[in-house]
């Protein structure tokens, strides 16, 4: 019986194609709005690393001056101090540790046929790559000796690699980066985490990933400035040295346990560092020591503005009005075709075939709606994506969405049809056959 009445619901779409075309922009366009936004937020707040998003902590600490304090504040910054940074790495936490920084760095190509450039990259401990499960075309990270020592080696992104020394395999070559030789120990293949969870103060949430690593014991022997936000709660002195020692707040930490649940006796490590370093009087303030998995930590940074959020319900509000036109095409779709219900209904059907007739054939409608909503949000967010990188990245469907789309569109349509389909039960056979 479904078949059969899918097909009269196709077959009516026919019947007046000016007023079911109306009704199917109408939704379609809402659908659009909708599932467009809807597409941009899912993927700003998406998981990015999903299967050990509970296991990534970052630490946070509040070394600000206690004579501006009041219980409650804020810590000053979302980023730590170096030499709080570096305590972390040797604390043995975890099965995993890491401390890192952005930097940029001017590199010159070993091709004369490209001009010098500045690349834009991250300086962590070679935990990084395994902590956030990096893969590799070429090569590996660099080893544990060379974090030690601050060896010159550099990991390169596949583009800049592929820039560089085209399809070959550049691991073991040398490359001048920071105005000293580099020597090539890996190229990491295409990856992004959107957002960039791991390092969200001064950098770019979204958008093209890093395009190099170098150790973070390199850079700082480089003393290559950061490229980012520091927060400094007193004079820090002059010079890369004096910042090294200072309360100056401009590295993230990160954490991996072995399960969630270690999550207590790292909170627990953490107080008791905090402990040991206000004996040596440091963090003044006494605040509470933080510890946040990625979840915790999106929300807490606000990755997804308050912007974001209102412009979904604004589009949301937008569909709730296309179906409220919706509902009145389908009011006066339904009407003219009074005189078909009363015959059918003289022949014996119920008004429960009635309403499953008519509600079908507004899922038809919707289904029409939804395919054209889906055409249309996909040239919507191709506009999007074209406004620069940091859309481009958030401005794609997953598989998800297009369920969605589908569910929400013939939902909808259903959802609108609900008071003309209850609208047309009500017609009285009687009444209709003496007017015919």
């Amino acid at each position: 019986m479904f078949g059969y009445y899918f097909r009269l619901g196709v077959r009516s779409l026919r019947r007046n194609p000016a007023l079911t075309a109306l009704m199917i922009l109408t939704l379609a366009v809402g659908v659009a709005a909708s599932v467009s936004t809807l597409t941009i937020l899912h993927m700003m707040s998406s998981d990015p690393i999903p299967q050990k998003s509970s296991r990534l902590f970052v630490p946070l600490l509040d070394p600000g001056q206690a004579d501006d304090y009041t219980p409650g504040d804020e810590p000053i910054d979302i980023q730590i101090t170096y030499q709080d940074a570096q305590n972390m790495l040797k604390s043995g936490q975890g099965v995993r540790r890491t401390a890192l920084y952005g930097l940029q760095a001017p590199v010159q190509p070993p091709r004369t046929d490209i001009a010098p450039f500045n690349m834009t990259g991250l300086a962590p401990t070679r935990d990084f790559f395994a902590m956030l499960d990096v893969p590799f075309i070429h090569g590996q990270a660099w080893t544990e000796q060379d974090d030690a020592r601050g060896a010159d080696v550099v990991v390169l992104s596949r583009d800049i690699a592929e820039k560089l020394y085209g399809s070959a395999d550049p691991v073991g070559k040398r490359l001048t980066l920071l105005g000293a030789p580099f020597t090539v120990v890996g190229v990491t293949d295409k990856w992004m985490a959107l957002p960039r969870f791991y390092r969200l103060a001064g950098g770019v949430r979204y958008g093209d990933g890093e395009e190099f690593f170098i150790p973070l014991a390199t850079a700082i022997r480089h003393e290559v400035t950061h490229n980012g936000n520091m927060s400094c709660s007193s004079n820090s002195g002059a010079g890369f040295a004096a910042r090294l020692t200072s309360e100056c707040t401009w590295i993230t930490a990160w954490f991996e346990t072995a399960a969630a649940s270690d999550r207590a006796d790292l909170q627990t490590w953490l107080d008791n560092y905090a402990a040991e370093q206000r004996k040596l009087g440091r963090l003044k303030r006494n605040a509470p020591n933080r510890l946040f998995n990625v979840p915790e930590w999106l929300e807490y940074t606000k990755v997804v503005g308050k912007d974001s959020k209102l412009q979904t319900w604004l589009a949301f509000g937008f569909l709730v009005l296309c179906l409220v036109n919706t509902v009145g095409l389908l009011l006066a779709k339904f009407s003219v075709r009074a005189s078909e219900i009363g015959v059918r209904r003289a022949l014996g059907a119920s008004r429960a075939e009635i309403f499953r007739q008519f509600l079908i054939e507004t899922g038809v409608v919707g289904l029409v709606g939804g395919l054209l909503g889906l055409v249309l949000a996909f040239g919507a967010l191709a506009l999007i994506a074209m406004q620069g990188k940091q859309t481009a990245a958030v401005a794609h469907m997953d598989w998800q969405m297009l369920i969605l789309t589908f569910l929400m569109s013939v939902g909808a349509a259903i959802l609108a049809g609900l008071l003309p389909t209850w609208r047309a039960c009500q017609v009285t056979p009687a009444i209709q056959l003496k007017s015919q």
